[in-house]
This record gives C-alpha cells, structure tokens and sequence, in this order.
C-alpha cells in the first residue's frame, strides 16, 4: 500500500543552524502518526516542510505518492492543518469564520452547521473568536481543518495548554477522524497523549529521529531492568527487581496473602527520550 507521507532525506537549515538532519520517515494511510519531540527540536519547521509552506533545503517529500511541491490545489483541498499560529478572525463569529474558508476553498460543503455541532460549538456558532475561550478555539481551529474532510490531517500541538476536559474531548474528536480512514500527523510533546492515541511514534531530539516505533513495543524494548512495585498490607511499600531472589521474596508475600497492591513497573516515552538523548520531552 502506498504510504499516505514519505519523507527521503529531509534536512533544513536556518542561515547557519541546521534544524533539521536527514530525516527519513513513512506515514502509512489511516494511521495515528506521533512526533515527538521537546520545543525547539524541529517538529512545526517539518509540518511546514510536509504541507508544502517551507522547501527543505534538502530532501524530498510525497504525499500519496505526489511530491509536495508539485501538489494541484485540488490535492491540497484533501489536506487539513491545525497550528497554533494560524489565525481565527478575532471579529468574525464561528460560523462566518469557516464560511469564510469555504470561499477560499472555493465550494460549499453545507456541512458548517455539522461540523460545529460535532466539536461541541452548536451554540457558539454566531459568537465571535474574541469571545471564546482556548478551548474552544482549539475545537474551532479543528473544525477549520476538518471542515473540507481531508484525507491527511496535521495537527501542531492540539492540546497544548489546555484543561484536562478539553484535552480529552480534543483526543475524542482526534479517535473520530482516524475512524473516518483520515490519516492524522500529529506533533507533540505530551507523552501520554502520544501513547494514548499513536499507532507508531518518531522521537526527534535536535533535528534527528533517535527512535522509531509502536509506543507499546518501545516500552517493551526498553524494559532492560524489570521491576514490581508492591503495596502490602500493612502499608509498606516495596519494590522488588526480577532477580531470583527477589522473585522467591514476592512469591512468599503473595502466599502469605500480604499484598495488597501489584504493579510492574515499565519505562514509559519521557524515560526513554531520557534515556536516549539525555533531556526531556516536557520542555
């Protein structure tokens, strides 16, 4: 099957600064993609190189199989982008806003009303931006980029300062277009959201990819020194390593019936970028 994004060889460079460094990377159609990456690692410069707004100093791009540079305006119709500097018309209410794109887009969707109601904006439609909150112009610059149902949807940090509500409804929505077939590349430095909603994960650290893969078969991976951690009954707390020792120690706990809690305990993505590259994700 023909990926939905292939990346050969990708660097970029600003004046003197090389912020990107031969990335290679395959995005196959209808997946949950995750970069992840600190602030400052390159991941909104590879999004703009991707959707074609920054040629890549070198390397090439292709989007089911067409190379970004030479995409039709049609092929960009079937393309969805959600950054966080794209700007809503502060003045103009939700409904007008995407009535407005519509006319850039050049056709009517008659969808508008659909759209909002399913990012939780129904009773917002006539209120202006300047009057929403974050949240709900996170939801409004993701009805934007679903508005033209795209096949490809880049999202650029969509929960980035959000409550824990709006994230989980951000993540709802996120779930309902990949069920859709949309092929969703998303940028992000919240592990948990990445392990969560991605079926593979780059992590990029200084322009490099350093690791690749499922999130859960990288947890696996890195599981180098496995441990239980244990809540006995009498409220100690323990933890205990897989060695032979160790073992026969929580064999006699759990015979004796004097646990109460048993957890293993796994690395999860801050502690391998950690691991791998020395800093962390959460910058």
């Amino acid at each position: 099957m023909q990926a939905a994004i292939e990346l050969k060889h990708i660097s970029h460079s600003f004046k003197d600064k090389e912020v990107l460094k031969d990335i290679q990377l395959e995005v196959k159609k209808g997946e949950i993609f995750g970069l992840l990456g600190p602030s400052g690692a390159g991941k909104t410069t590879l999004i703009n190189i991707i959707t074609g707004q920054l040629s890549a100093t070198k390397g090439d791009c292709f989007l089911e199989g067409t190379d970004s540079r030479k995409l039709t305006g049609e092929q960009y119709r079937r393309i969805g982008v959600m950054m966080d500097h794209f700007g809503l018309y502060e003045r103009m209410s939700c409904f007008d806003n995407l009535k407005f794109y519509e006319m850039i887009d050049g056709k009517g969707t008659g969808e508008i009303a659909q759209v909002l109601k399913r990012v939780g904006l129904a009773d917002a439609g006539r209120k202006s931006v300047s009057k929403l909150s974050k949240g709900m112009r996170n939801r409004l610059s993701f009805a934007r980029a679903i508005l033209r149902s795209p096949d490809i949807l880049f999202l650029d940090e969509p929960t980035s300062g959000l409550d824990p509500v709006t994230t989980e409804e951000i993540h709802r929505m996120i779930l309902a277009e990949k069920e859709k077939g949309t092929t969703i590349f998303l940028t992000t430095h919240n592990m948990h959201e990445a392990a969560k909603l991605c079926d593979n994960i780059a992590l990029l650290n200084e322009g490099e990819i350093v690791e690749y893969g499922n999130p859960e078969a990288l947890c696996r991976k890195y599981n180098k020194i496995q441990k239980f951690r244990l809540h006995l009954k009498n409220g100690e707390e323990m933890e205990l390593r897989q060695e032979n020792a160790q073992i026969e120690m929580l064999a006699a706990y759990l015979r004796n019936g004097e646990v109460e809690t048993l957890h293993t305990s796994e690395p999860d993505l801050e502690s391998i970028f950690m691991e791998l590259t020395g800093g962390t994700l959460n910058q």
